[in-house]
């Protein structure tokens, strides 16, 4: 497992930079491979934050809490809206970005 890690071995000795006869450490071939980046579908997530917002626009014009709060409330619900729209569109092309980046990728409807 720690020839996988980045980091330099156990068995080597650590060189200092200032030291005299510095000799800098070989790279390290048994790194481990980065892994993909997630690519969720991302209409939920909006979706939830509407719902969130709404329902703390209720919570609040029924509590009677202050009108910066209930603002911020409408402000992020109507705002959700074009968030939405564009996840939407995000979405839709989820599917042409996977096909590029993963040929065996494949979607059946």
């Amino acid at each position: 497992m720690s020839d996988l890690s980045p980091a330099t071995r156990a068995d080597e000795p650590l060189t200092d930079p200032v030291a005299p006869g510095y000799q800098p450490a070989p790279p390290l071939i048994g790194t481990k491979p980065r892994p993909e980046p997630l690519d969720p579908p991302m209409v939920p997530f909006a979706i939830g934050g509407i719902v969130a917002f709404a329902i703390g626009l209720i919570v609040c014009a029924v509590a009677g809490a202050p009108a910066l709060w209930t603002e911020t409330c409408l402000s992020g619900l109507l705002l959700g809206i074009p968030g939405l729209t564009t996840m939407i569109v995000h979405d839709r092309h989820r599917r042409q970005r996977r096909a590029l980046s993963h040929p065996e990728f494949r979607v059946t409807p």
